[in-house]
């Protein structure tokens, strides 16, 4: 399946197949995929949450207002921000980067997220939105459903998988096969009211 194709097929389903399981290959595929996401400085703050337990899934199902997706799903994926990941040995980050580039970009990390924690955090929140995106589309070309979902108690989910405190949930992605027919796009703003030309 082609890119646009992907785009246009792709839509929030919310009924899955609880039957189906997704092999390992195909996971590790999609999972692969969905580290190719940009990141700014190349940090990769994003961490996946990959819950595979049942009583973990129903847990979490009764932390997100129960909705079905959570446990039906064959992968529920619940996408994590590292908001330190710019202070943890940054240079791992570019070791195969020439030496004057290293020595420029681990400085560069240093003063533009040192003492910004709403910059820390709006840009961790930023990769995890772009690699939500790259996992639904990836899970749409090899023939998956998904659901991007923040309906849940991120607190009491943070307490389920251990969040470390230096970590922000930032929503989940649920992926499987769905069941009945896809819900019809709903209704697009004109693209006249959505583009701006140069200024508002």
């Amino acid at each position: 399946m082609n890119v646009p194709t992907a785009i246009q097929t792709r839509r929030a389903v919310k009924c899955f197949d609880p039957e189906h399981k997704m092999t390992g290959k195909e996971i590790e595929k999609l999972l692969s995929l969905a580290l190719l996401s940009p990141t700014a400085f190349n940090l990769q703050n994003w961490r996946f949450v990959v819950v595979g337990d049942k009583e973990l899934r129903q847990q979490i199902r009764a932390a997100s207002w129960d909705q079905a997706q959570v446990t039906d799903a064959s992968l529920l994926i619940v996408l994590c921000a590292d908001l330190k990941a710019w202070e943890k040995e940054p240079l791992r980050y570019w070791r195969s980067a020439p030496e004057p580039m290293q020595e420029f970009i681990v400085p560069a990390i240093q003063q533009y997220y040192d003492g910004l924690d709403q910059v820390q955090r709006d840009e961790a929140m930023r990769s995890c939105g772009i690699a939500a995106q790259t996992l639904m589309l990836a899970a749409q070309s090899m023939g998956y459903d998904s659901c991007p979902m923040d309906g849940f108690d991120f607190e009491r989910v943070a307490d389920l998988i251990n969040l470390p405190e230096d970590h922000a949930i930032c929503m989940f992605v649920a992926i499987g096969k769905g069941i009945g027919d896809p819900v019809p796009p709903r209704d697009k703003l004109p693209i006249d009211e959505i583009v701006i030309k140069d200024r508002f």
